[in-house]
């Protein structure tokens, strides 16, 4: 019988640096690469576009079935088709985050992303990064890795992304931002913000991406099928 396509996990809050590191272990390893936060926020999109109410699961349930979402990595970088229209600039505003957060805690929108994140698991594997790839949509995971640094880290990180964009915000807000979404997330009742019991932590605060994409990769196998 052939082995499972091996897939590695990567979930931490907001700002950890789960997104950099989870494409360059993908580039590396040579996998397909799945950045779950970017189908919420395509979703969160789309019925923004659409002028949808967030009250309204049933709405949301249609549009997250009804939404095409597509994803085209290359030299600049990964980009996201919402409904053929290239969303990857209002995907990445912290507006988007907040929304895609709110729609995260609907659990009939979680389940209806569920099979559309797993099909994404094909030869030779797959690197997902998220909150709950571990938990929740590849428990059978070949290894898991939950990433974290403090919130006042994640918030100097998105202060100078942000900045180095061009878009004003303040430090001080980014921290109420994070802080209120790491609570959200962890105290949503379907698939809360938490390490797998078999997750590997690693604190990133202090290391650079080269660092912790080594030691990332260093608890993936080598397969020998």
């Amino acid at each position: 019988m052939p082995s499972p396509v091996p897939v590695l996990t990567i979930d931490g809050p907001s700002g950890a640096g789960k997104g950099t590191v989870s494409r360059l272990a993908a580039m590396r390893l040579g996998w397909h690469y799945l950045d779950s936060g970017a189908l919420y926020r395509a979703v969160g999109v789309a019925a923004s576009w659409a002028d949808l109410d967030l009250s309204d699961p049933a709405a949301l349930v249609r549009c997250t079935f009804d939404t095409a979402i597509e994803f085209h990595d290359g030299p600049a970088g990964l980009r996201v088709l919402v409904n053929g229209t290239d969303a990857t600039d209002e995907l990445r505003l912290e507006t988007t985050g907040t929304l895609a957060s709110a729609i995260a805690a609907i659990p009939e929108v979680r389940a209806a992303l569920k099979e559309r994140q797993r099909a994404f698991r094909r030869e030779p594997g797959l690197v997902a990064d998220g909150r709950d790839m571990g938990t929740v949509i590849f428990p059978d995971a070949t290894a898991k890795v939950f990433l974290t640094a403090s919130a006042e880290e994640r918030a100097r990180r998105r202060h100078n992304q942000l900045k180095e964009k061009g878009v004003s915000v303040t430090f001080d807000g980014l921290l109420r931002e994070i802080l209120a979404r790491d609570a959200r997330d962890a105290q949503r009742a379907v698939a809360p913000l938490k390490p797998a019991d078999d997750a590997i932590l690693i604190d990133t605060t202090g290391l650079s991406i080269d660092e912790v994409v080594d030691r990332v990769l260093a608890l993936v196998p080598a397969r020998t099928d």
